[in-house]
């Protein structure tokens, strides 16, 4: 007979990222700047993957390797022939919905599945860290801006580096990493204790710059040293956008609702909801969501 411990050194990925990336619905679409942010807290895109086959191929790649912690080089290995097979490779003509013109465009390459791994693992890992963050903040009420491990950084991000200021701080809601392509800057939750004897800082300002959407022609303010795209905090948006999607579209998109509904159920949210005195277990989950925290979240 062998004795078998009662605790595990590979315990699996983090529960709250492997359910970020599992409960995004699918929205194809040809360009990056044709998806929000707010989008992109509850849907799967890939620019270019116009079909919901190649969007699946791609996110049940990326599933594996993130429940699996497979690096990149496996992550491409497992999913190049099924694109290959599917034609999703290489150069081809495409039409672009917006402006009508046939181009032509790259689909699949290495290193496009370079930047489809590290921003969709990268992004359901701060997700996911952002729920267990409002779950533990009594415990553990300062977070403090790290810089990743990258030769180089930059300027706005650096000077970011050791900044600890309380999870409840606005500056969080954009300024919460990753803040851009490639961007490997992380959060370090710490106690009260750990926060003072360290140092609390100021939420410094945060300067505005215009930037256009050169598809749509609509501008947008988006914080100075942040990625178009990236300046919202991913764990945010997907709990407000949660409930908006479901206040929004509960008869007009059904499966939207639906993806929406099971991720409330599942996160940090429904377990603090259930805790407060004014939790009505006898009414419908969302009626009773919304009266704790009154509708959509900020």
């Amino acid at each position: 007979m062998t004795d078998r411990p009662a605790y595990s050194f590979t315990p699996g990925p983090p529960p709250e990222a492997s359910r970020f990336l599992a409960n995004k619905d699918w929205l194809p679409a040809f360009s990056w700047q044709d998806v929000e942010p707010e989008e992109h807290a509850n849907a799967f895109t890939v620019a270019k993957a116009m079909q919901i086959d190649v969007l699946r191929d791609i996110r049940e790649e990326l599933q594996r390797a993130l429940d699996e912690g497979l690096p990149f080089e496996q992550f491409q290995s497992n999913l190049r022939p099924r694109l290959e097979a599917r034609g999703w490779w290489g150069k081809a003509m495409m039409d672009d919905p917006v402006t009508g013109e046939r181009r032509r465009v790259q689909l699949g390459s290495p290193r496009r599945l370079r930047t489809i791994y590290r921003a969709n693992l990268r992004s359901a890992r701060a997700a996911g860290q952002w729920e267990r963050i409002e779950r533990t903040k009594r415990a553990l009420p300062y977070l403090e801006y790290r810089l990743g491990p990258s030769e180089r950084h930059r300027p706005h991000h650096e000077a970011k580096e050791g900044l600890i200021l309380l999870a409840d701080d606005p500056f969080w809601r954009q300024w919460y990493p990753p803040n851009g392509w490639g961007c490997n800057c992380w959060v370090r939750q710490l106690t009260a204790r750990e926060a003072r004897a360290r140092g609390i800082g100021t939420a410094p300002e945060i300067p505005l710059t215009e930037v256009v959407n050169t598809r749509t022609g609509e501008t947008r303010m988006v914080p100075v040293g942040l990625d178009p795209g990236w300046d919202r905090n991913p764990g945010q948006l997907r709990v407000g956008a949660s409930i908006d999607l479901l206040r929004a579209k509960e008869s007009a998109a059904p499966e939207a609702a639906r993806v929406a509904l099971r991720d409330l159920e599942d996160g940090w949210m429904a377990e603090r909801a259930r805790r407060q005195p004014g939790w009505r277990a006898d009414l419908p989950f969302l009626e009773a969501l919304r009266r704790i925290f009154g509708g959509g979240a900020e």
